[in-house]
């Protein structure tokens, strides 16, 4: 009765990752491909399509781990997927006067390269979509086969080290420039008088999530350290 209950997840959680990683291969084709052609201006309107549906379907690693799928705790889980939704929709698609800062660029990079080097002219995208790359091709391997290429578990637990710094100073980065869009549109606020007597403003609502990050950022990356300690010792036991 395990066995068969087993394999059925496995073979969804195989196809999840793999589906997530052919979308963040398109990502970090596109944005490379622009950066060298054409510049970082060009970058988000080549990668946009691949990225929101990408990014989105993160939404399912919280439901993953709420049902008991993945032993990733939703306390991790939750606050990381939930930045870059907040970053991918509620800056960069409603405010498309953020699309062509160079910040882009290392933005998706960063989420994708978990999964390459590239040269200096390669910003902020770039690198948080290197580590897409590495995370989905990582799991993919380990549900399709049982376990990964010891490369493959260094480079999962290891290039984080520097992608997660350039992601999250990619997405602090790019919420501060918008601040005066924000500001100037009034979009997503709710005025009183109305008949919730309620009143929100997103620009407020921006600076909160600033703020969030001073904690949020060295919290996650400390805990990350940690799971690249037990990770790689375990590895090595083995």
């Amino acid at each position: 009765m395990v066995a068969s209950c087993s394999l059925p997840k496995r073979v969804y959680l195989t196809l999840y990752n793999w589906v997530v990683l052919s979308g963040w291969v398109q990502v970090l084709y596109w944005a490379v491909r622009t950066l060298k052609e054409s510049g970082h201006e060009g970058v988000y309107d080549a990668v946009e399509r691949p990225l929101l549906l990408a990014q989105s379907a993160a939404v399912l690693e919280i439901l993953h781990g709420l049902v008991g799928l993945v032993r990733s705790p939703i306390t991790a889980t939750l606050p990381q997927i939930g930045s870059r939704l907040y970053v991918t929709w509620g800056i960069l698609w409603s405010f498309p006067e953020t699309r062509n800062h160079m910040l882009v660029s290392s933005l998706v990079i960063s989420w994708s390269i978990t999964e390459a080097k590239f040269r200096e002219r390669i910003t902020p995208v770039v690198s948080t979509f290197f580590a897409y790359i590495i995370r989905y091709s990582f799991f993919g391997m380990k549900e399709a086969l049982g376990s990964a290429p010891s490369w493959l578990m260094w480079l999962r637990y290891s290039t984080f080290l520097v992608l997660y710094p350039t992601g999250i100073a990619s997405e602090v980065g790019l919420i501060y420039v918008a601040l005066p869009y924000i500001q100037k549109s009034e979009k997503y606020c709710i005025r009183m008088p109305n008949k919730w007597n309620f009143s929100f403003d997103y620009f407020y609502a921006a600076l909160l999530a600033l703020g969030i990050y001073v904690p949020g950022g060295p919290h996650m990356y400390s805990y990350m350290i940690g799971q690249r300690k037990r990770a790689l010792s375990k590895s090595k036991r083995e």
